[in-house]
């Protein structure tokens, strides 16, 4: 039988996000569960300092984002602490903050970075 998997606040402390090849400045991550089969973490805490941003992306099996502090954009789309964004599968964005926020973020399946912005 599965057990409950539980984070406290000060469990799990923020790491810079760090992907080969991508531009991740400012942006930070909290793990809150891990797949056991991958490795991989598809619930995560993010945390961008005011002018962070992540490149254009694709999502293979979509994503679910919900804005706990702040203010972020999603591609056109302007989100503030409260809201919920569903992306769905194959869709794409990139994201900036210009005030600095963070969001929890569900996403099934690695993104694929589709251009490395440099800004």
């Amino acid at each position: 039988m599965a057990k409950d998997i539980t984070v406290t606040r000060n469990e799990g402390g923020w790491q810079p996000l760090v992907e080969p090849g991508v531009k991740t400045d400012g942006v930070h991550v909290k793990p809150l569960r891990r797949d056991p089969a991958t490795g991989r973490a598809p619930t995560i805490l993010l945390r961008f300092e005011p002018g962070a941003s992540y490149p254009n992306h694709t999502h293979p099996a979509g994503e679910e984002a919900y804005i706990l502090e702040g203010e972020v954009r999603f591609g056109p789309t302007q989100l503030n602490a409260g809201d919920y964004l569903y992306t769905p599968p194959g869709a794409t964005h990139s994201v900036f903050s210009r005030t600095g926020c963070t969001v929890l973020l569900v996403i099934p399946e690695e993104v694929v970075i589709l251009q490395n912005d440099t800004r």
